[in-house]
């Protein structure tokens, strides 16, 4: 990625190899001595004492040479140093310092930023209130922990409202509350391996925390929200809506999911609010999403 100038580098490393060479010489004179001493040591031609020295001679320079590979291989590493590469694989963003500009040695100098966008890590939150809700339904029987491989899968929903199409798994859910925000920070894992997110992009997560075989969804503009609570209009056996309220567990999509106040079979006004007459009797229809080309009516639960 970057070249260091490594001129001193270049020339040290020149130095020990010299060294090298002149410790080779001094292990090959002494090696001679030894050669030529062995014959007058056995003849007692030459005192024990020099014998020893002798021998001492080539030990010390065979040290020296040792010592000047060492100092070889250091000056190398240093000159290796010099070629900045990259340490990991992935994207490397632009240059953030310019050709003759001082790099600290001692004081990390950032270069650049490499990201890895193979595998992307999803940082968010949830409400320490809806973790309390779900644990008090958990205990209560009218939700049921999600297990297998349900338990951890995560899915992101991109800014266009499409669902990105692998799912990713969570990796941690912090035990602490963070007092400033009444939230609990969960981290999750997704793959990313054609490079459609990118490292800050802002997504809206799906995971798989409970199931039910209880639960009834509906669009959400047919529950009606107040201050007294969460109501719907369901027509009744004589064709008359009548409020009736319910109790919801969260969200899908664009869907309430119901917990409480309706039955498998009941029909909930969605949509034609403005058409009712008070206390007159409607004729529902089955209702489709806005696009599908069905008329507006009445959703059977």
């Amino acid at each position: 990625m970057f070249q260091l100038d490594d001129a001193a580098l270049r020339a040290t490393l020149a130095s020990a190899e010299a060294a090298v060479a002149r410790s080779e010489a001094g292990v090959a004179q002494a090696q001679a001595q030894v050669q030529r001493n062995q014959p007058l040591a056995d003849a007692k031609a030459i005192s024990a004492q020099e014998w020893l020295l002798t021998q001492t001679t080539l030990k010390q320079a065979q040290a020296d040479l040792a010592t000047s590979k060492a100092a070889v291989m250091t000056a190398r590493i240093n000159l290796d140093y010099a070629a900045i590469k990259a340490p990991i694989d992935g994207r490397i963003g632009r240059a953030l310092v310019t050709e003759g500009a001082l790099v600290g040695q001692g004081d990390a100098t950032q270069m650049a930023t490499i990201q890895q966008t193979s595998t992307l890590y999803v940082n968010f939150t949830q409400s320490a209130a809806d973790a309390l809700r779900l644990r008090k339904a958990f205990d209560s029987g009218r939700l049921k922990r999600a297990a297998g491989n349900a338990a951890a899968e995560v899915r992101v929903v991109l800014d266009d409202g499409s669902e990105y199409p692998l799912a990713g798994k969570l990796l941690f859910a912090d035990p602490s509350v963070d007092a400033a925000t009444g939230q609990v920070s969960l981290r999750a894992e997704l793959p990313n391996p054609q490079g459609v997110l990118l490292p800050g992009l802002f997504v809206k997560v799906r995971i798989v925390q409970a199931t039910t075989e209880q639960a009834i969804r509906l669009p959400q503009q047919a529950v009606t929200r107040g201050p007294g609570g969460d109501t719907v209009l369901v027509v009744g056996a004589d064709g008359k809506p009548a409020p009736r309220p319910v109790t919801l567990g969260g969200s899908q999509g664009s869907d309430w999911l119901v917990l409480g106040g309706l039955q498998a079979g009941e029909q909930v006004i969605v949509d034609g609010f403005q058409k009712m007459m008070p206390g007159a009797p409607v004729k529902p229809v089955p209702w489709s999403p806005p696009g599908k080309g069905a008329p507006a009516g009445a959703a059977p639960a």
